[in-house]
């Protein structure tokens, strides 16, 4: 039962480390545009959209459906590349090994 002891222990250490590095990534913002920089959103490493910022010129009350699309097009870049930041971070944890049940 010595082995089982050392893998606990490794077991425990690994989760230490991927707290410490969540709450570290938690901190690091990423951010998307979308229509050449028209609405750019910001979201952090949790996938939580922090920010959404609309240029004034492409607020239209005759065109409302292209601004939606724009919002949700730059939200949408905005939580892939937080989430690819997360599992960038995770590769470095695990050096590059895929662990189930911690996937992002």
């Amino acid at each position: 039962m010595k082995g089982f002891g050392n893998i606990m222990k490794e077991a425990q250490r690994l989760q230490q480390q991927m707290e410490k590095m969540q709450a570290e990534v938690a901190l690091k913002k990423v951010e998307a545009t979308a229509g050449g920089g028209m609405v750019t959103v910001e979201a952090n490493g949790k996938q939580e959209i922090i920010s959404v910022k609309i240029d004034p010129e492409v607020v239209s009350k005759d065109d409302v459906q292209m601004l939606e699309d724009l919002v949700l097009a730059a939200s949408t870049e905005a939580l892939r590349k937080s989430r690819e930041l997360m599992q960038q971070e995770m590769g470095k944890l695990t050096g590059g090994m895929k662990i189930p049940g911690l996937g992002f």
